[in-house]
């Protein structure tokens, strides 16, 4: 949904893959990505949730957060932690986890990742951790590089590989043959509303 105005959005992430995404879904609304503040975690991003909501009565801002197990559903965690979201806020929340909506885009994931796309799930806001899931599909391709970087080494006690977020900041990037947000909203409700969300930045 390209627009041709060019305006500033700046933004607050939980990690350097989030950033990735928020920088691709700004410029998919034909916006320029501002300053992009965070990415050390989730909880030091919601103790800064006021100072960007305020920030946000007169600047565009968009803060993007993992749902992961702290509510049911994303509108009662939002809620929870933004009753009151400025009029230039577009405050959203990755169901479950950002993963998911990578997963959402399936054909592409599983050339990416060169697995069967029948191993993608269909529903990916349904999967309870996104990340293990991804993990699990990189530790089955048939390219050794993508199952050596993404996945973790047997004993070494770590969730993801060495190159994990490297290579799926990659294929986020990768505005030709990698992931395509338009594509990926058809199959996952919190990405739809969040390009929505972005939309009405557009208009204001």
């Amino acid at each position: 949904m390209p627009t041709s105005a060019a305006f500033l959005v700046s933004g607050a992430v939980e990690g350097l893959l989030d950033e990735a995404v928020l920088k691709r879904l700004i410029a998919h609304v034909g916006a320029m990505p501002g300053p992009v503040y965070g990415r050390r975690g989730k909880s030091a991003l919601l103790k800064r949730l006021h100072s960007y909501n305020q920030a946000a009565q007169h600047e565009l801002w968009m803060v993007l957060v993992d749902l992961d197990e702290d509510a049911d559903c994303a509108p009662t965690f939002r809620m929870s932690c933004l009753p009151q979201p400025a009029p230039k806020m577009c405050f959203r929340i990755a169901v479950r986890e950002v993963e998911a909506w990578l997963f959402a885009d399936r054909e592409r994931l599983a050339r990416f990742l060169v697995v069967p796309v029948s191993s993608i799930p269909s529903e990916p806001e349904a999967v309870a951790s996104p990340k293990d899931a991804m993990v699990h599909l990189a530790s089955r391709s048939r390219r050794s590089e993508i199952r050596e970087d993404m996945a973790p080494r047997p004993g070494s006690g770590r969730r993801v590989g060495p190159a994990y977020t490297s290579r799926l900041i990659q294929f986020v990037q990768d505005q030709s043959q990698g992931w395509q947000p338009e594509t990926a909203a058809s199959s996952s409700p919190s990405l739809a509303r969040t390009l929505a969300c972005l939309g009405r930045l557009a208009n204001l």
